[in-house]
């Protein structure tokens, strides 16, 4: 469990899903043993009354079934003030290079540190807009690639929420050569 009803009500709580290895400045990170994407009980510990600001997600999404990605989308809105926003990231399905799509696929060898949580589903824009869209978010594609492998890049910052496998902060991407991006999306809490 995390505790963030510890924080003075006036600070922006900014919240890093499943981080890693990720740690930035002014960003709380989590790990499933403390915040588990798919038990209510850890956000109810966690929260309580409290809202958090901004989620931050980096290849997460793909380790869970569609049905459990929808499930995770709707305890992220729950846990959301209104106004805050998810900021997510995963492999794209439809981005045109061999070697990361045998990486990303369903089953497939993937990277050593994904072994044992494996990949479940690869998203293509529009499934993965479906799910936050069903969860009651309205969505902003940032980074994608549509369905002839054209990279589509809308302007974001990483001050927002730093995504590192994007065309903006990964070191494999040099010049004019695109060796791996994310599909990257927020999704956004309306204001009620």
């Amino acid at each position: 469990m995390i505790d963030i009803r510890s924080i003075s009500s006036d600070k922006v709580v900014r919240i890093i899903i499943g981080a890693g290895d990720q740690h930035w400045p002014g960003w709380i990170p989590t790990q499933k043993e403390k915040l588990d994407l798919l038990n209510p009980e850890d956000w109810e510990n966690s929260f309580r009354y409290r809202r958090a600001d901004v989620f931050l997600c980096e290849h997460v999404w793909e380790h869970l079934t569609k049905e459990e990605g929808l499930f995770a989308a709707k305890i992220c809105f729950k846990w959301l003030k209104p106004g805050g926003y998810l900021r997510c990231a995963v492999p794209d399905a439809n981005f045109p290079n061999r070697e990361y799509q045998l990486s990303a696929r369903v089953g497939g060898p993937g990277p050593k540190d994904h072994k044992a949580a494996g990949h479940k589903i690869v998203y293509d824009y529009l499934l993965f807009s479906d799910v936050f869209k069903q969860a009651g978010f309205d969505v902003d594609l940032l980074e994608y690639c549509d369905e002839h492998g054209r990279f589509h890049y809308n302007q974001w910052s990483p001050e927002d929420g730093s995504v590192y496998r994007s065309l903006l902060i990964d070191h494999r991407n040099q010049g004019a050569d695109i060796k791996s991006v994310s599909l990257i999306l927020d999704a956004k809490k309306r204001m009620q």
